[in-house]
């Protein structure tokens, strides 16, 4: 068996692939420590039946935590793991955003390789971190700030920083704007920023992993924003584990 860990800002997961085909994943929250949630990874992985810390030869690392995993045999970047990931999920062709909790990745796969890819600004708002700090600072949930937006009348947010950006929220919380508006607002800012890195690469079909995956909310707005279908499946946010486990 060959197992991926894909230790993210905001989750850390891990793929076990059996031959071809997925045998496990799982997922948790990374936390404070890379190294800690790469133990949990392994006791969760342990408990389920098979240790990674006593076949290192078979784990590689990716990730922005991927120093982090100390039974890895190897480490390799985020945007192949991701690339060979989504290509399994989804097809040799096409384009794949991701939307993680540090950066989001475009990356345009030809012949299941990668053949362009962009990422955005660390700093910058359109990143899953941002849903989570506002869905945090309105006391909701990701789903309940998805809900929201939907019932919500569009509210401009503005600033490329999400200490900015977070402060016109806190702005419009104290003039009493609805909170089904600021929430429209906020996940439309991260669709429009995620829509402009994605435009000038967009090839082909379009695939979301990450950890939105889930969200049909923001996949509509996604999709209307790009002017294509954007889909996804349920094993897309474990996208970058895959392509650390197909690179054992």
């Amino acid at each position: 068996m060959r197992i991926g860990i894909d230790i993210g800002s905001t989750a850390a997961k891990a793929a076990v692939l059996d031959g071809d085909e997925i045998a496990y994943t799982v997922v948790v929250p990374t936390g404070f420590n890379g190294v800690d949630a790469a133990m949990r990874l392994a006791d969760d992985l342990a408990a389920w039946g098979l240790d990674p810390r006593t076949c290192q030869d078979d784990v590689v690392a990716t990730g922005y935590g991927r120093v982090s995993v100390p039974y890895a045999g190897k480490t390799v970047t985020e945007i192949t793991c991701h690339g060979r990931g989504a290509a399994y999920l989804f097809g040799d062709n096409g384009t794949v955003i991701d939307v993680g909790g540090q950066d989001t990745k475009v990356i345009q796969l030809a012949n299941g390789k990668v053949r362009k890819f962009v990422m955005n600004d660390k700093c910058a708002a359109g990143t899953g971190k941002f849903l989570e700090v506002i869905a945090d600072r309105m006391g909701a949930t990701q789903e309940e700030l998805a809900r929201l937006a939907s019932q919500g009348e569009p509210t401009q947010i503005s600033s490329m920083c999400t200490v900015f950006a977070e402060s016109e929220v806190i702005s419009l919380i104290g003039k009493g704007e609805p909170r089904e508006n600021i929430a429209n607002g906020v996940i439309e800012s991260v669709i429009v920023k995620v829509a402009s890195l994605a435009n000038n690469l967009v090839a082909g079909d379009v695939y979301l992993t990450g950890g939105l995956c889930e969200n049909e909310y923001v996949i509509d707005r996604l999709s209307k924003n790009l002017g294509v279908p954007v889909t996804t499946n349920a094993r897309a946010r474990f996208a970058g584990a895959i392509g650390a486990a197909l690179s054992v």
